[in-house]
Order: structure tokens, then sequence, then C-alpha cells
């Protein structure tokens, strides 16, 4: 495939780079979780601007809340229901930005894990696409030590 296009933050890794495998019917995968939890987080799945590297990629914020089983503060979820729900969708969603194709579901376990329940969902592997560490404001990294 040449040319390919896609929308920042949305497109499959396999997509721009053929070491992660070829693109496929996963590729959409990809595209529908990041969707998902830019919709279900209220914001962007990535932000530019900010000084803390975890607030830069969204799937690695989230994933930073889940580690410390912080509260995800989600938008518009109002009761406990709402909030399992929100849940569920994020965590079919994290399945589905795996970077490696072949770890993602196909949408039809995709509807399993929405319509089944929380407890039965496993936290995925953190995908190796995360943000990376920034120095510090003031450091230059091209220093001579």
């Amino acid at each position: 495939m040449l040319g390919a296009r896609g929308t920042a933050g949305y497109i499959a890794p396999e997509v721009f780079c053929r070491n992660f495998g070829g693109v496929s019917h996963k590729s959409d995968v990809y595209s529908y979780g990041m969707l998902v939890l830019e919709m279900i987080g209220g914001r962007k799945n990535f932000r530019v601007g900010v000084d803390n590297t975890s607030e830069i990629y969204f799937p690695h914020w989230i994933y930073k809340r889940l580690e410390i089983g912080e509260e995800l503060q989600l938008r518009g979820a109002g009761n406990e229901v709402e909030e399992e729900n929100a849940r569920k969708m994020i965590l079919a969603s994290l399945w589905c930005i795996q970077t490696d194709p072949s770890n993602r579901p196909p949408m039809s376990r995709v509807v399993d894990m929405l319509q089944g329940s929380l407890e039965s969902l496993p936290i995925p592997p953190k995908p190796y696409l995360s943000s990376p560490p920034r120095p510090p404001h003031g450091s230059n990294s091209n220093s001579n030590s």
C-alpha cells in the first residue's frame, strides 16, 4: 500500500511502520479503540503543550490511573452502572490498541467484552508505544558531562 493516510492518533502502527505487521482489519480495530477512548475520556488522545508526559498520550494516562487504582474521573458517568459501562469500554479499547495487531481482539470479541461483566475483563498489557520520558524544563540533553 503506497501513500497510506490516516488521522494522527488514530492510525494503527502497522500502517506507518511495517515492523508491526501488515495492514489488515485489525488496523480498523486499533482506530476504533482510540476513538472510543477519546469519547469516554472527553479529550483528544494526544495533547501537545503539556508539561507532564503522562498527559501527552491519553492511553498512557489511563494505564497510569489503572496501575495505581486511581479513579478515572470520567465525564458523564453519573451513577454506578454508567461508571461500570465506561470502565468496560476503556478496558475493551485498551485491548483494541495493542501495538501488535495479533494481540487485538476481533470486533466480535470486543462486543462480547462490552456485553460481559467488568470482572471478566483483565487489564491488557501496556502497548510498547507509550509516551517517552521527557527531560525536565531547562535541562540540556546535549550537555557534555
